[in-house]
């Protein structure tokens, strides 16, 4: 109980920090001279936090995936929960992108007219094929995912160690110790990171706020509020009929226990982050930890439902923007491949305040799968033992 207290302090004392920046930042913007203050002064310590953030991401996800596989002991239990992880990924990440298209395509008509002066021209930008895009998921060494922070390649790094200690069995058993001597080390610098995150989150929002002020807001506050709008839909209706049809849980419980990775998620803007509020989060509803080890830290590198409505609505946004209507094939085309260049030109300003929505509804996402994966597992171990007896 007492852990959980904490947990809903850090919280509390993140929102407020979030609330208490945003009011001095808004303050800022009348100051002569206090958006630069922001800039020079207050950004900086911001920065320092989100350093620490992209540092910790790359050893949390390779650790904690080759612990969660370790644990199942079973290369077929990796192989029956991946696939399943996989499939409600995709699966909702498709109703998120439907989601976004339909209520951008409802909503158009109030979008702000901004001129695209100086942006340049769209040009039809040369995509990958498929068959190099697989190629490049695929390391050719073991440095340079780690220098890069390339997610998919330390994903597959990841899987090839931790069924290689698998198979190893016994002979492997001191490497499992070391990778899970290493995940509890980076497990305590994350959660020391997280304990002055309150600092980090109130300096982002002064600086953010400050730079942005209320014109800006006020010229895109309908594209903002349609994709809102669309995180919102997509967790009520997405999440909650999962939830309650696959992983027979009360949507109201399962919110109602995801509130302090919610908070923690909207105001570090970083899913890695969240994974071990998000954890205990998963773990307390009921998921198990050798599901929630394995699918949160995938989730929070490949589940982006939140961003798959995100550029639904700012697809539509741009299109009006440069006087184009898009079918429905070139849409679901522009969002998938992300080939409209100068989406990070227009919303840049205000990009933050999408990622806070986007990345709630990720993290959301991620445990929703635990919770429904553990439930699937559960009964399907609950039939063998029946054939069993």
């Amino acid at each position: 109980m007492s852990t959980g207290k904490k947990k809903l302090s850090l919280a509390f004392w993140i929102f407020l920090a979030l609330i208490i920046g945003a009011g001095i930042g808004w303050a800022l913007v009348y100051v002569p001279g206090g958006a630069a203050f922001a800039t020079k002064f207050i950004k900086p310590i911001g920065t320092i936090f989100v350093n620490l953030l992209k540092f910790i991401v790359v050893p949390i996800v390779l650790f904690s995936m080759v612990c969660g596989m370790i644990s199942m002991k079973d290369i077929k239990k990796v192989g029956s929960i991946g696939w399943k992880t996989l499939v409600y990924y995709i699966g909702t990440t498709i109703v998120a992108l439907i989601i976004g298209l339909v209520l951008a395509n409802i909503f158009k008509g109030g979008f702000p007219q901004l001129s695209t002066e100086g942006l340049g021209t769209w040009d039809k930008a040369t995509s990958a094929d498929f068959m190099t895009t697989l190629v490049d998921i695929f390391p050719s060494n073991i440095v340079a995912p780690f220098a890069n922070a390339s997610m998919l390649q330390i994903i597959v790094i990841a899987l090839l160690i931790g069924a290689g200690i698998i198979l190893t069995g016994e002979k492997g058993r001191a490497t499992a110790e070391l990778f899970e001597s290493l995940n509890e080390v980076f497990m305590k610098v994350m959660m020391f990171i997280i304990k002055i995150s309150p600092i980090g989150v109130f300096c982002m929002m002064t600086w953010v706020v400050s730079n942005q002020g209320p014109e800006i807001l006020g010229d895109l506050a309908k594209v903002l509020g349609v994709a809102y709008l669309g995180y919102i839909l997509h967790a009520v209706i997405t999440y909650s009929i999962t939830v309650k049809t696959m992983g027979g849980m009360s949507p109201f419980k399962f919110f109602k226990g995801m509130i302090p990775a919610m908070v923690f998620a909207f105001s570090s803007t970083s899913s890695v982050a969240t994974l071990p509020i998000n954890k205990e989060c998963a773990v307390n509803l009921g998921a198990s930890e050798e599901v929630s080890s394995f699918v949160l830290p995938l989730g929070a590198t490949i589940n982006m439902d939140g961003t798959a409505v995100y550029m639904a609505v700012n697809t539509i946004f741009l299109s009006c923007c440069y006087g184009m209507n898009l079918t429905i094939g070139q849409l679901v085309m522009v969002v998938v491949t992300a080939t409209l260049a100068s989406i990070g030109t227009l919303i840049y300003g205000i990009d933050r305040l999408f990622d806070m929505g986007r990345t709630t509804i990720n993290i959301v996402g991620d445990a929703a799968c635990a919770v429904i994966v553990s439930r699937l597992e559960a009964k399907k171990e609950a039939k063998k033992a029946a054939m069993v007896k």
